[in-house]
C-alpha cells in the first residue's frame, strides 16, 4: 500500500478511543497496518479505509468494468445502438442523455430530438419515460413541459460523458 497523506481529525477523541479500544480487544495477533487502518476509519464512522480516504481526499475509485459495459452501448458517434439489460448500465447510461439536454425548458418534439438524435435503436419514449423515472428529468402533469433536473452526475456517469465526448 503506497503511503499517502491523509489529513485526519475526530470530533471526539473519547468515543473514537471506545470504539477502537472495542475493537481491538480479544485481538490475537495484533491486527496487521492494513487492519489497524480499517480498525481506526471504522472507529471515526467510516465504513473502511477506502471511505475514508475518498471522503478526506476527494479520489473516488471508478467502476472501470461498470464504465467499460456502459461504454459499448454506445456508437463511435456516441449514440445509445441498444438498451442495456442490467440496470446499473442503464441508469449509468441515461446520464449520457440528462447532459444533453439544455437547461431550460422543453417541448416534448424538443426532448424527442434530443433523444432520437442520440439514439438508434429506434426507443425515443422508453428513454424519455427513463430520464423521468429516474428523476433525471421533470414534466408537467399534463406531459406539455419537460426541465432537466439539476444535479451532479456521479463521478462514474462525468467519466462515461467525458469519454463519449471524447469519441465525437
Amino acid at each position: 500500500m503506497s503511503r499517502d497523506v491523509i489529513p485526519f481529525t475526530v470530533a471526539d477523541i473519547s468515543a473514537f478511543s471506545k470504539t477502537l479500544r472495542a475493537s481491538l480487544e480479544g485481538s490475537d495477533p495484533f491486527p496487521t497496518h492494513t487492519q489497524f487502518l480499517g480498525l481506526v476509519a471504522k472507529a471515526a464512522g467510516y465504513q473502511n479505509y477506502q471511505h475514508l480516504r475518498a471522503e478526506l481526499t476527494g479520489e473516488i475509485e471508478l467502476n472501470e468494468k461498470r464504465l467499460k459495459e456502459a461504454l459499448r452501448v454506445f456508437d463511435a458517434q456516441g449514440r445509445m445502438h441498444h438498451w442495456p439489460k442490467k440496470y446499473s448500465i442503464r441508469a449509468l447510461s441515461l446520464w449520457v442523455f440528462w447532459s444533453r439536454m439544455p437547461r431550460k425548458e422543453l417541448s416534448e418534439p424538443e426532448v424527442n430530438a434530443i433523444l432520437i438524435d442520440g439514439n438508434t435503436f429506434g426507443d425515443h419514449v422508453l428513454l424519455r419515460r427513463e430520464l423521468i423515472d429516474h428523476g433525471l428529468m421533470t414534466r408537467t402533469p399534463n406531459g406539455s413541459a419537460y426541465r432537466k433536473v439539476e444535479k451532479a452526475p456521479p463521478p462514474e456517469a462525468q467519466a462515461l460523458i467525458r469519454r463519449l465526448k471524447g469519441r465525437g
